[in-house]
């Protein structure tokens, strides 16, 4: 007890008047970097939670400001107009009380303390503008104040098949319904893919999406951005960062493979007799990454886990009675309706068997260099117009579920963060508008559920999955109400699990409420054949599970070599390593390293076996479950001798993948190791990356580091060589002990290059090795790295 009174007292501890604060607030840092936020009163905290969120991420804040208000033309001039255009488009205009009381019963004043907080730090900085952050004086700029309609912004979220939908309709006009249905992975039921005789097909390969998109893409700064003493002239290393993956054009970038685990253990199946939850959700790998963990602690909240840095509460993790996870539920909640428009009056669209007049707004973006640009913003009964077509007379629309009152991404999680029991956390679920999730719960009580949620649309007579005219014929009959959605309790199993795939029960209605493509199975199998193995489970298992490597796809498809044989050696030799191989994909292993070269060109060769060429330019990937179940039962696509033709493509795919590495890494086949520099590996660039100097980069870029895995194991690192996606966020936790509670956090806890944790979890990470999250105020104290005292300014 004396030699942690000591350490208590040597901890570094630094004490700030704050204006806005009611009560002081302490803030304890762990080694890891998580706060931990101890208020009196609930405005306090989540007041302290904006603050500490500004000090800790302020430019990943300010981007996400300017992407919710459309003022990055502002910042970077003209090639962010598309973006900042796409952002009023899609901008939440209803009643803001209404959508504040939404994520709450308190909301309004919670997210107005959290956006005082915000401010509160920016105020600081206008004060000591030493404490802003590298990229600020790289960019010659300043942070501007935050407001609850900034919260709200829906322009990260996961919300819909817009882009999806387009493809479809395309490459249904190429190629027909017939042969879309027979390539594609729909399930379950059989989705109707007609396009109505009232859209012209031709005209579906205009830029229909461009806003849409912009809105939604990732920012990436430009050499003439930041100021000349850091610009980077670098010519060859732009052209690399523009392209910024060595397999760019692998086609099994499949969008599909984004995704995230988790999974609840009742605890008759672990070694504790409690419950254990695990989750990863599996995004863009980043710097500073997505999530953000953090523990507030005030009267009627005790919660600890992660969130965004840009939303009050969290939206992962656990309080004092149980604890929750999440990933995505496919729910189909936008739709392309196309307009036939007035060729005497182009504002003019035919509904309902009448002209009715669009909605104008105008509106002005102001862009650096230039005078502020004037810009008319139109809107229908179903939504903003994105593409105007006024010589064949056409606009376009996409609807969205999510522009309703409760749709921003994850802040409902705020009603989550105080359930105690399964029944209070299925109620706070029913609010759950966007995105469509899997909620896992789990509680000291023994309990285990599982509630898909998000809005969902419930249409009578289409799927979905293709644009329809927007004349009144395809009409929303409403919303699901969210607890109808699918959902279990205590299965018999004593587990549930989720990785992305078809969840829906069979026999379940509501189909075009929900949506039909979901994430190949191979997670999902390989979790379920773990947790269903008969072991006790611990959390290590689960921290091991998380991060498992064992490839489903490799151990169907590397048999089909077993029967064959080459007679070209190199290939011959490659082929029996292959069968030699446990199919575990680790970053040290030839034959991982020579089974993803062999998988994609495989991929390559069924692609263009078994789609149309007509569809080809639309149709962005390929289902490997469709893939291999092609390949294990071929059919008259392969030809006249199908089984023969099969294993032809697949000898002479392992062929063209010998060539391919030797060319890349030598004929020395034990340098193919899947994990090597220059194949399988992570190195973030930072948004600024490409636009600054190589010394600049250096505090900016993190990595690179080996990986193991692909986009189809458990500890998902896509299947490209470089990762771009996959967890940086997990947790891992046994009901019986908080204590327990194992992390992490790619690449750090801070946003800001300067600070210690700005990397400090990247090797941890890169190792697939957990760092502690503590919970109970002793423990907290005992790993305590500084302590922040905020007072009131008097």
């Amino acid at each position: 007890m004396l030699l942690f009174m000591i350490a208590l007292l040597q901890t570094p501890a630094e004490t700030l008047a704050v204006t806005g604060l009611r009560a002081p607030v302490e803030i304890v840092r762990d080694r890891a970097g998580i706060p931990h936020i101890y208020a009196g009163n609930e405005h306090d905290l989540f007041f302290a939670q904006g603050y500490n969120a500004a000090h800790e991420r302020l430019f990943q804040l300010e981007l996400w400001r300017r992407q919710a208000t459309g003022t990055m033309s502002e910042l970077v001039g003209r090639r962010e107009l598309a973006r900042d255009i796409g952002a009023r488009l899609f901008k939440f205009r209803g009643d803001m009380q209404r959508e504040l009381g939404h994520y709450h019963a308190r909301g309004p004043s919670i997210v107005q303390a959290f956006v005082d907080g915000i401010n509160a730090y920016i105020s600081v900085t206008e004060r000591d503008p030493t404490r802003l952050p590298l990229e600020f004086r790289l960019l010659g700029t300043r942070p501007e104040r935050w407001t609850t309609a900034v919260v709200i912004s829906r322009h990260q979220a996961l919300v819909g098949n817009a882009e999806d939908e387009l493809s479809y309709g395309r490459a249904v006009a190429a190629a027909g319904a017939a042969a879309i249905k027979r390539i594609a992975y729909f399930h379950p039921g059989d989705p109707d893919l007609t396009l109505d005789t009232a859209i012209n097909r031709r005209l579906l390969g205009a830029p229909i999406l461009q806003y849409y998109t912009a809105f939604h893409s990732s920012v990436r700064f430009q050499p003439g951005d930041v100021v000349a003493s850091a610009r980077n002239d670098d010519a060859s290393y732009r052209q690399l960062a523009a392209t910024d993956d060595s397999s760019a054009k692998f086609r099994a970038r499949e969008r599909r493979t984004i995704g995230s685990n988790n999974w609840v253990v009742s605890g008759r199946l672990t070694a504790s007799g409690s419950p254990l939850l695990a989750n990863d959700p599996h995004r863009n790998q980043s710097v500073p990454s997505l999530r953000y963990s953090v523990h507030l602690t005030a009267p009627g909240w005790n919660v600890i886990g992660g969130g965004e840095p840009s939303i009050p509460g969290i939206s992962i993790g656990h309080n004092e009675r149980g604890a929750w996870g999440l990933t995505i539920f496919e729910t189909d909640g936008e739709d392309i309706y196309v307009y036939r428009t007035n060729p005497a009056n182009p504002r003019q669209y035919w509904y309902g068997g009448r002209w009715e007049m669009m909605r104008t707004l105008r509106d002005t973006i102001p862009v650096k260099g230039e005078r502020p640009l004037a810009v008319d913003l139109r809107f229908t009964r179903h939504g903003p117009v994105v593409h105007e077509d006024s010589v064949n007379h056409v606009a376009y629309v996409v609807r969205t579920a999510w522009l309703e009152p409760g749709g921003a991404p994850y802040l409902a999680s705020l009603r989550m963060d105080q359930a105690t029991t399964w029944a209070e956390f299925r109620e706070a679920c029913a609010y759950g508008n966007i995105p469509g999730e899997n909620m896992i719960w789990a509680d000291r009580a023994g309990n285990i559920g599982w509630q898909a949620v998000g809005i969902a649309p419930i249409r009578k007579n289409w799927s979905g999955l293709v644009p329809v005219p927007g004349d009144g014929r395809y009409e929303w009959a409403g919303y699901l109400p969210i607890l109808e959605k699918p959902h279990a309790e205590n299965p018999a199993a004593g587990f549930i699990a989720t990785a992305n795939n078809d969840l829906i029960p069979p026999g379940y209605g509501h189909l075009n409420a929900m949506a039909f493509e979901w994430s190949d199975p191979f997670r999902h199998q390989r979790i379920t054949e773990v947790l269903g193995a008969g072991k006790k489970l611990s959390v290590t298992d689960m921290t091991r599970l998380q991060t498992d490597y064992l490839s489903i796809p490799a151990r169907e498809l590397v048999p089909l070599l077993a029967r064959l044989s080459s007679k070209q050696a190199a290939t011959e030799q490659a082929r029996r390593t292959l069968l030699a191989w446990d199919f575990v994909l680790d970053a040290a292993s030839v034959p991982a390293g020579i089974y993803e070269a062999w998988y994609r060109r495989v991929y390559e060769n069924v692609f263009r076996l078994m789609v149309p060429a007509a569809a080809q330019p639309f149709i962005a990937f390929l289902s490997t479950k469709r893939m291999i179940d092609w390949l294990r039962q071929p059919g008259a696509e392969f030809g006249a001798n199908p089984a023969a033709a099969r294993d032809a493509l697949l000898l002479a795919s392992l062929s063209e993948a010998v060539a391919d590495l030797t060319a890349r890494f030598g004929s020395n086949m034990t340098s193919w190791r899947w994990g090597q520099a220059g194949y399988h590996h992570l190195a973030i660039t930072h948004p600024l990356s490409a636009a600054v100097d190589a010394a600049t980069r250096a505090k900016l870029d993190v990595g690179p580091a080996p990986r193991g895995g692909d986009g189809f194991t458990v500890g998902e690192t896509d299947s490209n060589d470089r990762q771009a996606t996959g967890a940086s966020f997990r947790i891992a936790l046994d009901l019986a002990d908080w204590e327990q509670a194992r992390g992490t956090n790619n690449p750090g806890q801070s946003g800001d290059p300067s600070s210690a944790h700005y990397r400090d979890l990247f090797l941890l990470w890169s190792k697939d090795q957990y760092f502690a999250v503590p919970y109970s105020r002793p423990n907290v104290d005992r790993v305590a790295e500084t302590r922040q005292l905020l007072k009131p300014l008097k």
